[in-house]
């Protein structure tokens, strides 16, 4: 495995063309993508994460050749798309968001057509293998229109895998899905990736994206507002909270000017969130019994992937 990254973008701007609007005026057309420019290292479980619109989808397709962009260069594996775009699409496997095949295949048909689509002789094709690794041997003969939502997915990920390429991609893949095939797709994911595959993911469940990736980026209205190691990423939050059961009932919530929000969970529960980098738990406790609370258990719960996400782009979903 080299330095070399596994994707990278450079300045990557995307304007769709202007629409006609009412009365038969021209409208600007969207900036979707704003010159956007990183990089995902080999081997790694990267996030895309940003609200809705923000670009995602837009870069996503690009990459697969399904949008043409209007600045800037994107490499996979090292082929520009423009100048290689051959080899550019044999390095890369799209899961796409919507499931898309033929309901009336069988899924080992759907992965020999898929192969057969990128040329490789049959001798050489992977289906059997790639649905025992997808766990769809059983319904290796049954139509495709007949599977589960979960098997459709991982479906998905073996036609996206018939021609070995280094990277994968998946586009929000556990939206609609359930807790248990949520995890079954996540044993997948990682089992490819500790066979050396790269994987970047787009998904709006943080939590996941916190628990799975190496590094994340968040787009934000066509820009790139953070790149970093997961861990990195939730250390730049700034608030901390602190969960409090009193003794007494209160009428009013506690409330002082050095906490940044007040939350009551109960007649005797209270969350104070605060900023860090101004008070210690300590403190909060001291300025609550100082209010005339007496305290009776006390929690505290760091800020995770979503805080750090809501306080980047404002709350967008």
């Amino acid at each position: 495995m080299s330095s070399e990254p596994a994707i990278r973008i450079d300045n990557l701007v995307k304007r769709y063309a202007p629409a006609k609007g009412a009365k038969g005026t021209m409208t600007e057309g969207k900036l979707a993508l704003g010159g956007v420019s990183f990089d995902v290292p080999q081997g790694a479980i990267f996030g895309l994460l940003g609200p809705n619109g923000a670009g995602k989808s837009t870069l996503i397709n690009i990459l697969a050749g399904l949008v043409n962009k209007t600045g800037g260069t994107a490499e996979i594996w090292g082929f520009d798309i423009d100048r290689d775009r051959r080899n550019a699409s044999r390095s890369i496997g799209i899961v796409p968001q919507e499931i898309v095949f033929d309901p009336f295949f069988t899924p080992f048909e759907v992965l020999e057509n898929q192969a057969g689509f990128y040329g490789i002789p049959a001798a050489l094709r992977r289906s059997e293998a790639l649905l025992e690794a997808v766990r769809l041997s059983d319904k290796r003969n049954a139509y495709a229109r007949t599977l589960s939502g979960g098997m459709k997915r991982r479906l998905l990920v073996a036609k996206a895998m018939v021609h070995s390429p280094p990277i994968l991609v998946l586009d929000e893949p556990t939206a609609g899905v359930d807790v248990d095939l949520r995890r079954q797709l996540w044993e997948l994911v990682t089992e490819l990736n500790r066979e050396g595959v790269t994987v970047v993911l787009t998904t709006h469940y943080l939590e996941e994206a916190e628990e799975l990736c190496d590094r994340i980026a968040i787009i934000n209205h066509g820009q790139l507002i953070a790149n970093k190691p997961t861990r990195e990423l939730v250390d730049m939050a700034r608030e901390k909270i602190v969960a409090v059961t009193v003794a007494e009932d209160f009428a009013q919530p506690p409330a002082h000017d050095a906490f940044s929000k007040v939350a009551v969970t109960g007649p005797r529960g209270v969350e104070v969130t605060y900023d860090k980098d101004r008070l210690s738990a300590g403190q909060v406790l001291a300025i609550l019994q100082g209010q005339g609370l007496t305290i009776e258990d006390v929690t505290t719960r760091e800020a995770d992937l979503e805080d750090v996400f809501v306080q980047l782009t404002g709350g967008g979903g």
